[in-house]
């Protein structure tokens, strides 16, 4: 997707049992070439420095030195391991925070004999080792762990604290969140692919945020039995919004699961998780138009599900969407001329193409494959503030929140703007935001004709309704929007990722800048057959050469399940 010009670029935008001391040893170390020989008891280097409480109160601003960092840091952590949560919480910059947490590291995960190392510091960052033991009615284990903390200096006084978060307690620890001890809040569950085999984390690396959703909802009613485990209680979702599901950090005893069955190809699954694994935060979804059914979902980082629950700029893949707008309305046709000027201005923003190229005496369907941002500007005029917002609910499901595919996910936005950001939504940026789940459904409700909602596990599980879209296109918006998308397949900016899948095929590429990132986030949307695919590579550039070989990899390789 080309660009607007660098002045408006759009954002993008889960009494206290105090630990005791093993062995009655204090063993927090901060180590670091710039610490040199500081210890915990006063001396080292900063004592060495005459850095005290008193000299240390009058430093203002500045870089933080090392000795205040390892003062600040080791101050700390002396005091957790000691059981002194009012000391602890002190040492940070939200004291009332930090108390509330760590009081409940003891109290309510049931964790003691905490031992704190220290590991060498990277700038004001300290990481450090987490070493106790859980113990609840009768049974009990070891924790062990790492995490890290920031020191920063306090606004008001200069003073050298660190900085609160709860992550420095553990780092799946989100604010809102809580370290719990007892029986598990679900019994736990074994996630069956569609041919019956057992997906794991361990196999399938993308999928543990998937299992964690899956026991989430199912595990009351799954059949099993729940255990005895250490996890992270998560903080209730807004209004509107799905719960991130609660994670198990430690078994003291296993429940007996229950089975779900899911939708996802094992085969499918594996390949998706080695396309997304060569590069870095990518994304992909595949899923069978005909059904709605979720055949694979991957993500390079596991620690959030970008794939289901990501909330970003689609780019131009959002074009699929206005394209079938402007059909719909007379718009646009695809081999009639249309203008796709180098710029074009609405509501006081000048929207570019990439490189500022332009097509002459183009038609729509060689501004679609090109991906001319004008051409879809120059009609903005023409256009109501909520006309995109209703297609994009009305015809292909997006933006109302009532999927329901058995795990948490987004369904997309696309709010009501006026003026430029109107305009900027026809393209996908302004204040559009998807996911490759929700662009593979759109790529899927091209192909099919119809809104199936994606499901990862079958609605006849749990009886649940399946979201619907309150209209289909017509017979000839359809036949329009696939002939563009076949075009861009076959001789556009998709060309080269989909080369020999034709002739039943589609696609359409797309790039969204995000303030302070160098290159935009590349996507991808494509069908093939009674397949359909999405994915995302931020800071990953085109989408064509970035997302694109990985949706069209997926594709290929599931031609034949």
């Amino acid at each position: 997707m080309g660009k607007r010009g660098k002045r408006r670029r759009v954002a993008e935008r889960p009494k206290t049992k105090q630990p005791a001391v093993l062995g009655g040893v204090i063993a927090v170390a901060v180590v670091g070439a710039a610490l040199g020989a500081y210890s915990l008891y006063g001396s080292g280097a900063a004592a060495d420095e005459g850095v005290t409480a008193t000299t240390r109160k009058a430093v203002k601003t500045g870089p933080l030195s090392a000795a205040e960092i390892g003062m600040a840091s080791s101050t700390f952590l002396k005091a957790w391991q000691s059981g002194d949560v009012k000391g602890a919480a002190a040492a940070t910059d939200d004291s009332a925070a930090a108390t509330t947490t760590l009081t409940g590291f003891g109290k309510d995960a049931h964790i003691s004999g905490v031992t704190l190392t220290g590991g060498k510091r990277s700038g004001a960052d300290v990481p450090f080792t987490v070493k106790a033991t859980v113990t609840y009615k009768g049974r009990t284990k070891p924790l062990s762990y790492t995490s890290k903390l920031t020191v920063v200096r306090r606004a008001k006084d200069g003073v050298a604290l660190v900085g609160w978060k709860p992550s420095v307690v553990h780092p799946d620890l989100q604010d809102g969140d809580r370290l719990v001890t007892g029986a598990a809040g679900n019994p736990p569950v074994t996630a069956i692919d569609r041919h019956g085999g057992e997906l794991t984390a361990a196999k399938y690396p993308s999928l543990g945020t998937v299992l964690d959703g899956l026991r989430e909802k199912y595990g009351k009613t799954a059949g099993g039995k729940a255990g005895i485990e250490l996890r992270v209680v998560r903080k209730a979702a807004a209004k509107g919004k799905q719960k991130t599901p609660d994670k198990t950090l430690l078994t003291l005893s296993a429940g007996t699961p229950g089975k779900v069955q899911t939708t996802l190809s094992p085969t499918l699954q594996a390949e998706a998780e080695k396309l997304v694994a060569a590069k870095p935060k990518a994304s992909v979804v595949l899923m069978r138009p005909s059904t709605g059914e979720i055949l694979a979902v991957a993500n390079s980082g596991h620690g959030f599900n970008t794939a289901f629950q990501g909330s970003l700029a689609p780019g131009s893949t959002m074009k699929v969407i206005t394209a079938s707008m402007l059909f719909e309305k007379g718009l646009a046709s695809p081999d009639k001329p249309h203008p796709c000027p180098k710029t074009a201005t609405y509501g006081g923003w000048k929207f570019h193409n990439d490189d500022d190229f332009e097509i002459k005496n183009g038609t729509f369907k060689a501004s679609f494959a090109r991906s001319c941002n004008t051409a879809f500007i120059t009609q903005a005029k023409k256009l109501k503030d909520d006309d995109l917002t209703k297609q994009a609910q009305q015809v292909f499901g997006l933006g109302l929140n009532n999927w329901a595919i058995g795990v948490p996910s987004a369904d997309g936005s696309v709010p009501v703007q006026s003026a430029a950001q109107m305009a900027a939504e026809l393209m996908g940026q302004g204040g559009v935001r998807m996911n490759p789940l929700n662009m593979a459904s759109v790529a899927s409700t091209v192909q099919s004709g119809t809104f199936h909602q994606p499901y990862l596990v079958a609605p006849s599980v749990d009886h649940r309704t399946l979201a619907k879209a309150s209209r289909t296109m017509s017979a000839t918006t359809l036949a329009q929007l696939r002939e563009v998308m076949q075009y861009t397949a076959a001789a556009g900016t998709a060309a080269e990722a989909m080369a020999g899948l034709g002739p039943d095929y589609g696609a359409k590429t797309g790039s969204a800048e995000v303030d302070n990132q160098k290159q935009p986030n590349g996507w991808f949307t494509a069908w093939k057959g009674d397949l359909a695919g999405a994915g995302v590579v931020q800071q990953g550039g085109h989408g064509g050469s970035t997302a694109g070989p990985i949706v069209a990899a997926l594709l290929k390789a599931g031609s034949g399940a």
